[in-house]
């Protein structure tokens, strides 16, 4: 099972109002939040997961509940909180690129405590952390905490996902972080989300400097430019992107993460020793789904990402690996 850490909220996508009603505003609302999707995204993919979260007990939090029970996310890590669920606006603009405005300075997704934290037993096979929650107190330094502690076989993959509407502070984003990626094995991170934080840097000198700790690889999107990757032994290349007319892009990181996440489960390469001695084909096999999974997403209206039998790769079967 991999445990996915982070926030869970509503997604309240802004609708172009009808008629003649220029004070009224349309909403849809769809489950969501990046370790959110993350979490349905390896469910769909067949892989076993459980977020870990705190979750209101108000009554869009029993809705999120009943859709991650749907979706055969693991509820067991669940922390019940008193406090509302936080609520996430999304407009988006003629390219379908989505723009955030978030409401939830106290909500319940951010209070999850070192409390709520389970023994991690043999059935954990890896962590994942991500966006917001690495920055908003209480749950950041709990979640670091997590991780710090975490014993050294678990596979650890981060994704920064910034939300400057949530905390507008890039000295606190690079702080944490740099924190995290200490304790990660695989970093994927966005073009946009690198360029805010190390704007006078460029892509190989960030990498590097994550690479000197546990991290064994780093993964660059550039959407439908494809992907950087940046490796300790076996060097940085570029793999190519899926040229398409996208949808929107709401969900496309998190597919593109759940989809690495599955291809190394479904390979048994989802170790720190395994991922040690990953030969380039094998990354590049990785890729390969994992832009399709995100291509996939692009295609449809929101964070509906992809089930197993829907990726062309499926039964895929490389060389095997000896950590």
């Amino acid at each position: 099972m991999f445990l996915v850490c982070g926030e869970v909220l509503f997604d309240f996508f802004v609708e172009p109002a009808h008629g003649n009603l220029p004070r009224q505003v349309d909403f849809k609302a769809i489950a969501g939040g990046s370790p959110f999707n993350v979490a349905v995204g390896l469910s769909r993919l067949g892989i076993e997961a459980a977020l870990l979260t705190g979750i209101s007990t108000d009554f869009l939090g029993k809705q999120l509940h009943q859709v991650l029970e749907e979706e055969g996310v693991s509820t067991r890590y669940l922390a019940p909180v008193d406090a509302a669920t936080t609520l996430s606006l999304i407009s988006l603009d003629e390219q379908g690129i989505p723009h955030y405005s978030f409401h939830g300075q106290c909500g319940a997704d951010r209070q999850l405590l070192p409390s709520h934290i389970p023994a991690l037993d043999k059935g954990i096979r890896g962590i994942h952390v991500g966006s917001y929650s690495l920055v908003v107190s209480p749950a950041a330094d709990t979640l670091y905490g997590l991780v710090a502690g975490a014993p050294q076989d678990l596979l650890i993959t981060l994704d920064p996902n910034i939300r400057l509407t949530v905390e507008p502070d890039l000295e606190k984003w690079r702080k944490q972080i740099g924190d995290f990626a200490r304790y990660a094995h695989i970093i994927k991170v966005s073009e946009e989300d690198l360029a805010l934080l190390y704007p006078h840097e460029d892509a190989a000198t960030v990498a590097c400097g994550w690479l000197r700790d546990r991290c064994q690889l780093v993964l660059l999107t550039r959407g439908e430019q494809g992907v950087s990757v940046f490796t300790r032994g076996l060097g940085n290349w570029s793999h190519p992107g899926r040229p398409i007319i996208p949808v929107d892009t709401v969900g496309a990181g998190d597919t593109f993460q759940a989809a690495l996440i599955t291809f190394l489960v479904e390979q048994g390469l989802d170790s720190p020793a395994s991922l040690a001695v990953l030969e380039r084909s094998h990354i590049d096999a990785m890729l390969a789904f994992a832009t399709e999974a995100a291509a996939l997403t692009c295609l449809r209206r929101g964070p509906d990402l992809p089930r197993r039998h829907e990726l062309s790769q499926s039964n895929i079967k490389l060389q095997p690996v000896t950590p």
